[in-house]
């Protein structure tokens, strides 16, 4: 069913869209896509209200555990296809300045990145999108050859906040202006300030500070006094080490987390890698919330796949007793505890 029979505008399809995701069924993706197009809906209301919020939902079942990574996978990977159908369609052609978009080194979440370059082109710039996690080093490179007017940066994690902070840094030693945004500085941006960036809450919003380039330079400098007490440098040197004694910990103290299958390992172990990841983030910008949120997050998700947050507890009062020397560490280790349900640390 397209947009002929159902509507002409996002909001009318999206139930139809978002089934194309469920099914797999990329040419009908592209066709209900298609018939807003050929119904005169602008290209750029396409890309944002319909592909971003369903992507967000997809993220959504996924955390739910209601589709699989292969399901997620495969919806994001017709979503990206549907973006260059209507890149193509609109076909727009460039009369401003470079505008190069990329992803934070490691973070893999592109879509995002790739509907904020095509919104820019549809504004007029000639956008260059480097996609999914460019290495500084890289990235600095291209600005050496090519000439650009801004980077934009993108980030869905806020466990890459010291590598975005390298690659600000990286792209204002090139005298080339960064901006940022995605849920891995904020909601609110506060974390892209910390980092001295500054910040757009969506694609429109970042078409409109690009447009002003007295705003996109005035930004303050980055406000990370707190790393001269080495707790990030010492946390991350630190990290398979962390991770090993948490693990044996766990076995221990859970018996049947001896019989993992491979891929559950594999699971405990990344986990366990994401919460010093986390807390390594939150030290970096000295924000503990950070390491709050993140916990609540992943308290939701494990419970969804059936393991008790008793094991997350018990996670981070063993990196506290190990950490005991650092004081932000322990606090925010402390305040994540706080926030996790009710457990039973007796019988853990």
């Amino acid at each position: 069913m397209t947009a002929a029979t159902r509507g002409t505008s996002p909001e009318a399809v999206y139930p139809d869209y978002l089934h194309c995701l469920a099914e797999a069924d990329e040419r009908a993706a592209v066709e209900v896509a298609r018939g807003l197009l050929d119904a005169g809906v602008a290209a750029d209301r396409v890309l944002l209200d319909l592909v971003a919020p369903a992507q967000a939902e997809v993220g959504e079942r996924w955390a739910r555990n209601e589709w699989s990574v292969a399901q997620e996978h495969a919806a994001t990977h017709i979503s990206e296809q549907v973006v260059a159908a209507v890149a193509a369609y609109a076909d727009p052609r460039p009369t401003r300045a470079r505008i190069v978009v990329a992803c934070m080194d490691g973070e893999w979440h592109a879509l995002p990145a790739r509907l904020v370059a095509e919104v820019l082109r549809l504004r007029g710039w000639q956008v260059t999108f480097l996609g999914a996690s460019v290495p500084a080093a890289h990235l600095v490179s291209y600005l050496h050859r090519y000439d650009a007017y801004a980077v934009a940066l993108a980030s869905a994690l806020p466990m890459r906040l010291p590598h975005a902070h390298r690659m600000i840094e990286a792209c204002r030693r090139a005298d080339v202006p960064v901006l940022v945004g995605g849920r891995g500085f904020g909601v609110d941006g506060r974390w892209a300030r910390r980092l001295g960036a500054a910040w757009a809450a969506n694609a429109p919003a970042a078409a409109d500070l690009l447009g002003d380039e007295r705003a996109l330079r005035a930004v303050p400098p980055a406000d990370l006094v707190h790393l001269a007490d080495d707790e990030y440098a010492t946390l991350v040197n630190r990290r398979g080490e962390l991770i090993d004694s948490a693990l044996a910990e766990l076995a221990q103290r859970f018996p049947a987390t001896r019989d993992l299958t491979p891929a559950q390992l594999d699971s405990t172990v990344s986990d366990l890698g994401y919460i010093l990841d986390f807390l390594g983030a939150a030290l970096y910008v000295d924000d503990g919330s950070l390491f709050t949120e993140f916990v609540e997050w992943l308290v939701t998700i494990l419970d969804s796949r059936g393991v008790p947050a008793v094991t997350v507890d018990a996670s981070l009062a063993h990196y506290g007793r190990l950490l005991h020397d650092f004081p932000r560490a322990v606090d925010h280790l402390r305040r994540g505890r706080a926030v996790l349900p009710v457990v039973d640390r007796q019988a853990a």
